[in-house]
Order: structure tokens, then C-alpha cells, then sequence
């Protein structure tokens, strides 16, 4: 514990649903931040932020709002530079390449760095079939039928929907519930085969049940793409990250990592106390 216009690709072959043992599977990626600062216009929302976040694991980044921890989730995947008045200093990188070295490709950062947002955002007037899919025409990827075929029944399968919409994948995306919507997200968002899945709060908006269906989702997935979820919910994070970092901003000041390392040990027995009052209910 730690205090203080693009090529079209050919898409790969997709692999049956399911996976090896956590944390085993070929291919899965480390991301780190490193001296990450932050700013909109002239505050200063992040301060020198460095964590990593390790291959087929699940990381929460827990704080109370307004200390930088979406924005940090943001900067993850260069969402960040879509606001006109972000800056930024520092580096992010995914297996040792810094993603936002200019001889890199947005495009190659948004199809490695997958995200869920808070809101569920199927594209309504789409099917469920062409939400999954609808990555690919983002990304320029191009597939065969048979292959998008299976890759909307393997993604859907990941995502704990297929049994649910099998039947009917020719309905629109935005007649499915709350909680199948943000699965429905989540499978689009595996379609373009990411190596990192961002999650911004992504039960926050959902009932109890589908919060557990969601947080099964997501234990399963990390057999074979690396999680970071933003979340609020103490228990939440408890349940489904293998590793925390809790994120602080005081009095005006930037936001800042207190502590991060195994969430177990975050809970159980934090270094700061600010952590332990934070996690135990006492402020946030």
C-alpha cells in the first residue's frame, strides 16, 4: 500500500464467451498514470496523480466529489482534450506507451481504453443488434456477417444479456430497462475488443438487482480486460476491486491521492486516517 481520419482494420477472430483463470489470459494490459496534473481553464482539478493499475484486475477509485477521480477516469482514454479548456501534464501508459505521445492515434487510444459512462447511452433508434456492433463502424473495422454474428452473441453473453434479448436483437436498444441498457453499454463497448474497460459510476442509476448483475459482469470480465470503475458506493468497492486508491480534494485545493494499494488492507486497516474516515462513513 502506497500513501500520500483513420485506416480500416480487419477485426480478429473473437473467442468464445468465458475465459481462462484470472488474471491469466494473453494480451491483458497494465495502465499507468504518471505525475498526472490536470486543468480547466486555470483551476487546477488534479495534482502530480501517479497509479497503477494492474492487468486483469479490477481498480476503484473512490473519493468524495469533486476530487478528481472522473476526470482522472477520463484522462485514462484522452477524453479529457475534448473539453476546450482541459490542459494537461504527465503520462499515461498502457503496457510501458505513453498514449498520448503525438505519434500515437486517438483512434488507437478510444479502441484500447474502452468506456462505460454513468448514464446508459444505447443509441435508441438503433437495435440491440446494431448497438453492439456500432463500434466497429466508429472504429472502421470491418467484419464479416458471420462474424458479427457471433461477436453480438459472444459480447451480449459477456455482458450477462444474451439470455435476456436473444429473441429479439431487431428491438430497439432503448426499450430495454435501466440495467439492460448499461449491459447493453457494456457490450458495445466490448465489441472493439479493448484491452482496458473505464467504468464512470456505471450502477449509480440502477436498482439493487441490477447492480449485482453489473458487478457479476464485471468479476467476470476482468478474466480478460483490465477494469477501472469510479464509484461511490463504499460496498461496491469492497465487493468487485482487487485494488482502491482514494482520491481527496480540501479546501479549494486539487485533488490528490491519499493512499491506494489492496482493497482489503484500504478497508481493513488504511495508513491515513482521512481514508479510514472515508471509508468507514465519517465524511464524503
Amino acid at each position: 500500500m502506497t500513501t500520500a481520419a483513420d485506416e480500416t482494420t480487419v477485426l480478429p477472430s473473437v473467442p468464445p464467451t468465458g475465459g481462462p483463470a484470472h488474471g491469466s489470459a494473453p494480451g491483458l494490459a497494465q495502465i499507468e498514470a504518471r505525475d498526472i496534473t490536470a486543468w480547466f481553464g486555470d483551476r487546477k482539478v488534479l495534482d502530480r496523480v501517479s497509479l497503477t493499475m494492474p492487468a486483469g484486475g479490477i481498480t476503484a477509485l473512490i473519493g468524495p466529489s469533486g476530487c478528481g477521480k472522473s476526470t482522472f477516469l477520463r484522462i485514462l482514454n484522452r477524453m479529457h482534450e475534448l473539453v476546450p479548456s482541459a490542459q494537461l501534464a504527465g503520462e499515461v501508459l498502457l503496457d510501458g506507451e505513453d498514449i498520448y505521445d503525438p505519434a500515437k492515434r486517438l483512434i488507437d487510444a478510444r479502441r484500447a481504453i474502452g468506456m462505460v459512462f454513468q448514464k446508459p447511452n444505447p443509441f435508441p433508434a438503433m437495435s440491440i443488434r446494431e448497438n453492439v456492433l456500432a463500434g466497429l463502424k466508429l472504429t472502421g473495422t470491418k467484419a464479416s456477417r458471420s462474424t458479427r454474428e457471433h461477436l453480438v452473441e459472444s459480447c451480449l453473453g459477456k455482458a450477462g444479456l444474451w439470455a435476456e434479448v436473444k429473441d429479439r436483437l431487431d428491438a430497439p436498444g432503448g426499450g430495454l430497462s435501466g440495467g439492460q441498457q448499461q449491459r447493453l453499454c457494456i457490450a458495445r463497448s466490448l465489441a472493439i475488443k479493448p484491452r482496458v474497460l473505464l467504468m464512470d459510476e456505471p450502477c449509480s442509476a440502477l436498482d439493487p438487482t441490477s447492480t449485482r448483475v453489473i458487478e457479476e459482469t464485471m468479476k467476470e470480465l476482468a478474466h480478460e480486460v483490465t477494469i477501472v470503475i469510479v464509484t461511490h458506493n463504499m460496498q461496491q468497492a469492497a465487493r468487485v476491486s482487487d485494488t482502491c486508491a482514494f482520491f481527496l480534494a480540501s479546501q479549494g485545493t486539487p485533488g490528490v491521492i491519499v493512499e491506494h494499494g489492496d482493497t482489503g488492507a484500504m478497508f481493513q486497516s488504511p495508513q491515513d486516517p482521512r481514508t479510514s474516515d472515508y471509508v468507514h462513513g465519517r465524511f464524503g
